[in-house]
């Protein structure tokens, strides 16, 4: 039998890898300009944190969860987000005692069960922010207004930030009663999850993807017809800086995420692929997780992005940056003292910041000469005995083919004023 990857994973080949790369490093610059800072965590967690974090009722702990017995019959769940795992950390390590707000980031690969499907995966990797400490709107705006100028950095001009407000505990009371009593007027037309929803977490239904529960979701009260003065005030305040920080948003009724710890601000990014939104960012205020899973009563909020969804976008796009050239010179030997000088001369270059291989295989010229242009390397250095008594080398141009000899000392200068 053939050993496969599993199914819902994929590997990232070296003509890939480059793409990752330069979305993580434009991720990294756009949190380092907002005052962010990494945080690394584990792959699995105790179960635990994620049926009190994520909720008891979300499909993620009902359906998609890695869930296993370790060695000591404990609990343990592979990740299938990063909120609640940096909720924990940030109990676990004492951040409320320093200042605030707190401004993490991460990087991570996270795991959910579920059919596979363009730019979803089992395995699935996130680009994440967190912020704690702060409860006003004003960080709302900045995060969000983060996220846009991420994609706006990418090339990404025709993003569409939508954002609503599913209320706090106290408006949600009022708003959850009057949506019960609507679905259960149309619970016949309700799919058999929807019916389970119904008494334990109605505002899921209207996260519901079967189109028998979307058609009857658009009539059903919104969040945002409930809303208290506070999270009335506090979402016309947010629109008021997105204006401010030249965001473009809309207001969008029916985003109420999909998780159980979201309060007031909810958000998603989405785009345009032949006349299809895609969604690429989705994250919001949870002013209360930090409490449900054993801390104090900290205000948070964040969000997430999907990095093989952003990919593909990008790739539709025609937004992909050319492949850089590695390795960009390739030295030839010929003898065992060639050999020798090749290390040396392998060191001098990469000191220098040039990509440098050196034969490894004792093939003809010929043959080593063909490999350094299947690699596509811009130069190679050939040296053979003779030219190492001399104290020089033989530098082609693999585009061009035009050869001169460079003293072995001056090499590395040389081939940077071309490169």
């Amino acid at each position: 039998m053939k050993i496969q990857a599993p199914k819902g994973t994929k590997d990232v080949l070296p003509e890939e890898s480059y793409i990752w790369q330069y979305v993580e490093d434009k991720f990294r610059q756009i949190c380092k300009l907002y005052g962010y800072e990494e945080v690394r965590f584990p792959t699995f967690e105790y179960t635990e944190l994620f049926h009190r974090g994520v909720g008891e009722t979300t499909d993620i702990v009902q359906k998609e969860m890695y869930t296993f017995l370790d060695k000591g019959g404990r609990s343990i769940t592979l990740r299938p987000e990063g909120t609640a795992s940096v909720a924990r950390l940030f109990i676990e390590h004492g951040f409320a005692s320093r200042s605030m707000p707190q401004r993490l980031y991460y990087i991570i690969s996270a795991f959910r069960y579920e059919n596979t499907q363009g730019g979803r995966y089992r395995e699935f990797h996130q680009f994440g922010i967190e912020n704690f400490g702060s409860k006003s709107p004003v960080t709302d705006a900045e995060i969000i207004s983060l996220s846009y100028n991420f994609f706006a950095s990418l090339g990404l001009d025709s993003i569409v930030v939508n954002i609503n407000s599913i209320g706090c505990p106290v408006c949600r009371k009022d708003y959850v009663a009057k949506l019960k009593e609507y679905f259960q007027n149309h619970i016949d037309s309700l799919c058999q999850t929807c019916r389970q929803r119904l008494d334990k977490n109605p505002m899921r239904i209207l996260d519901c993807k079967e189109d028998s529960c979307r058609l009857i979701a658009k009539e059903a009260p919104k969040p945002i017809e409930y809303l208290c003065d506070e999270c009335k005030t506090h979402f016309e305040a947010l629109k008021g800086y997105l204006d401010a920080a030249g965001v473009c948003y809309k207001v969008d009724l029916y985003i109420v995420r999909g998780l159980d710890y979201y309060t007031k601000t909810v958000f998603e990014i989405v785009d345009v692929v032949a006349d299809k939104k895609l969604a690429i960012c989705g994250g919001g205020r949870y002013d209360n997780l930090i409490e449900q899973i054993g801390g104090g009563s900290i205000p948070g909020i964040g969000f997430a992005i999907g990095v093989e969804r952003l990919i593909m976008l990008l790739s539709q796009k025609g937004l992909i940056p050319q492949k850089p050239q590695v390795p960009q010179v390739f030295i030839a030997t010929l003898g065992d003292l060639a050999v020798k000088k090749a290390f040396e001369i392998a060191r001098d270059l990469r000191s220098a910041g040039i990509s440098t291989v050196i034969e490894e295989l004792s093939r003809s010229l010929k043959a080593q000469m063909r490999y350094a242009d299947k690699m596509g390397c811009e130069f190679s250095v050939i040296i053979g005995e003779d030219e190492v008594s001399k104290g020089i080398c033989k530098l082609k141009n693999m585009k061009t083919s035009a050869e001169e000899y460079v003293e072995i000392n001056k090499l590395s200068e040389h081939i940077k004023s071309k490169i």
